[in-house]
């Protein structure tokens, strides 16, 4: 009787270090499509939003979209920095962070900017949004290899 209980409790403890696996492996290919997802938002913002910036110096509706465009972005690199990255990613979500959290100043400026009416040609000068956003692609492809 003692025997089929140890046995039957041993394979219960597999099975669930089995299944904690297998959520460890989701977990991972969850987290690594959204962080793909995100560094398309943020390639494609890098991407648009130098040329809506230069246009907003002198057109108030082009101001005005780039505000909202700023906004969205900064809420978008917000919500991904508060991701629960796998454990086997955690060193790279925090390159991310970082990133993020540089392209947020860049972001905080040119939203101060706007609202003082004070966006020019130098102001544009400080790139730091765009770029720190560009350097995410290449942290998230590495964040891809964990999900293969």
């Amino acid at each position: 009787m003692k025997k089929t209980y140890m046995v039957l409790l041993m394979i219960s403890g597999m099975l669930l270090s089995g299944c904690s696996a297998l959520e460890g492996v989701s977990n991972t290919l969850n987290y690594a499509t959204e962080a793909s997802e995100y560094a398309n938002e943020a390639s494609a913002f890098a991407k648009e939003v130098p040329d809506l910036a230069k246009q907003a110096v002198n057109d108030e509706q082009a101001a005005q979209e780039l505000e909202t465009r700023l906004e969205e972005m900064k809420a978008t690199i917000e919500e991904f920095n508060k991701l629960e990255a796998p454990e086997i990613g955690a060193d790279l979500h925090q390159q991310v962070v970082n990133q993020n959290n540089r392209a947020i100043e860049g972001i905080d400026l040119y939203l101060e900017n706007i609202e003082n009416g004070k966006l020019d040609s130098e102001v544009l000068k400080n790139t730091e949004a765009f770029k720190s956003l560009q350097e995410i692609t290449s942290i998230v492809e590495q964040i891809k290899q964990l999900g293969n």
